[in-house]
């Protein structure tokens, strides 16, 4: 019966899927140290000893997700909650939190070196798009038309989206968005990639963070703009861009992609361009890129 029960016990601790909230800068775990129950004193050690409970864990069957663990985020939900941060008990309450709301990405199995990274993005993804979304959420409502704002823009960022993807050349594409504000310039990325019939594949919350952003910019008139590079295997990569006008985008110039990839943001100096790619005029997104008649 007990050799029954040890069986059992340890079928459901396969089905049990867990998180791991993962300290992934020196600085972080720098904080954490002011933690008596915090047993770990070396960075290094520290993530060492996290790859082998991960392996030991895909090695039993188990399914782990990695979340970014931020101490200054830590200690203010244990304020809110009225919890000891100094227990390994609240570290788990808020390790399960960030299971639910947080930035996390599952492991497969790969090195940590290498998943650490993208963990990293995922939280910058995250925070971009909050970030933005808060920002259009406030901007109140057209007072000519009374239209929201916001959503306004979100409307019109999703279809300048879809128009750049419908128009680009066969490919896997890399699109950047950057719209330069207060305090920072916000900066999202989207892969698209090409399926067997030609539609394209992405990732629906990159998509949502990069349109916010996009949003963002048309809605603020904020200087910005949106490059696509398309790569496929038999010839060279083509760089398009377009510069955020009023509340649409502005093509450039093949020549202006050129300067725009080939000139130094900090000094200003000529860069070499990369061998194998060219740098074209964007594909005509229709009419409809211009916004004609109202817009805010």
């Amino acid at each position: 019966m007990a050799h029954t029960d040890q069986t059992t016990r340890r079928d459901l601790r396969r089905e049990i899927a867990g998180t791991i909230g993962l300290l992934t800068d020196e600085h972080d775990f720098r904080a954490m140290r002011r933690y008596r129950s915090f047993s770990f004193d070396d960075h290094a050690a520290y993530l060492h000893q996290v790859e082998a409970l991960l392996k030991t864990r895909a090695a039993q069957g188990t399914h782990t997700t990695i979340a970014l663990f931020d101490p200054e985020e830590y200690a203010e939900f244990c304020t809110g909650a009225g919890l000891d941060p100094d227990a390994p008990a609240s570290r788990s309450r808020f390790t399960a939190e960030l299971a639910a709301n947080g930035p996390t990405v599952p492991y497969e199995g790969q090195p940590l070196a290498d998943l650490l990274p993208v963990l990293v993005d995922e939280a910058v993804r995250q925070a971009t798009w909050e970030y933005a979304s808060h920002l259009l959420a406030h901007l109140g409502s057209c007072t000519t038309c009374g239209e929201d704002l916001g959503r306004a823009a979100f409307t019109r960022a999703s279809r300048l989206l879809l128009r750049v993807l419908e128009t680009a050349p066969p490919g896997n594409r890399h699109l950047v968005c950057s719209v330069s504000g207060s305090p920072e310039t916000l900066v999202s990325v989207l892969h698209a990639d090409d399926e067997l019939d030609g539609t394209p594949l992405i990732d629906e919350a990159e998509a949502l963070e990069f349109t916010s952003v996009l949003a963002l910019g048309l809605a603020t008139h904020s200087p910005g703009g949106l490059v696509m590079r398309t790569s496929t295997p038999n010839g060279p990569d083509r760089i398009h861009g377009w510069r955020l006008r009023g509340y649409g985008l502005e093509p450039l110039t093949a020549g202006e992609v050129f300067d725009a990839y080939c000139t130094d943001v900090e000094s200003g100096d000529l860069i070499a361009p990369e061998s194998n790619v060219d740098y074209c005029a964007p594909p005509d997104l229709g009419d409809d890129h211009r916004s004609p008649g109202h817009h805010h």
